[in-house]
């Protein structure tokens, strides 16, 4: 089941790592390990990329992304929180609303900017830094309210990951 305006991508096989399925995520904004335009980040519009991601596992009852920082000076940034994705959801357009609760049903935790919905990089200058966002199919929906922060959704996910997909950018403030 697939939803994209442009249709759906032939399956491919699906890999498995350990007993988590291996889900491919990624965005048509940036290749994985590459820069972060400008655009989604402080020095720009400050909007969320696009995300595209295939091989969910079927047993999946919802998604949830979580966009983290390790390089922050002060310790993991978390940028962005999403959770309770519909599993038949395979794409976050560019500039999702930083509303608490989305048209399509999922919710937007509170970054570390302390703002609900996303918040792109933003390092100070002169250090490169990675972004990894992360992709979870649950065995359940996570059913936390608008808001939550990342420990509360990270508790919510433990033992209900049944696949997990992540893409890597970087960004560099001049």
């Amino acid at each position: 089941m697939c939803k994209v305006a442009s249709g759906c991508v032939a399956s491919h096989a699906i890999v498995q790592k350990g007993l988590l399925m291996v889900i491919r995520l990624v965005s048509s904004a940036f290749e994985p390990g590459h820069t972060i335009p400008a655009r989604h980040t402080c020095d720009g519009e400050d909007v969320s990329p696009p995300l595209r991601w295939e091989h969910v596992p079927s047993n999946a009852i919802s998604l949830a992304l979580i966009c983290d920082d390790p390089d922050a000076p002060a310790g993991t940034w978390t940028h962005w929180l999403i959770y309770d994705i519909p599993p038949e959801i395979d794409t976050l357009a560019e500039g999702i609303p930083t509303d608490g609760t989305l048209p399509f049903g999922a919710r937007q935790g509170t970054n570390s900017f302390g703002r609900i919905g996303y918040g792109g990089p933003c390092p100070p200058r002169g250090s490169s830094h990675r972004y990894f966002f992360t992709l979870y199919a649950l065995n359940r929906r996570l059913d936390l309210p608008s808001g939550a922060i990342k420990a509360t959704v990270q508790s919510a996910l433990e033992g209900h990951v049944v696949g997990e997909g992540q893409l890597m950018g970087v960004y560099q403030r001049r």
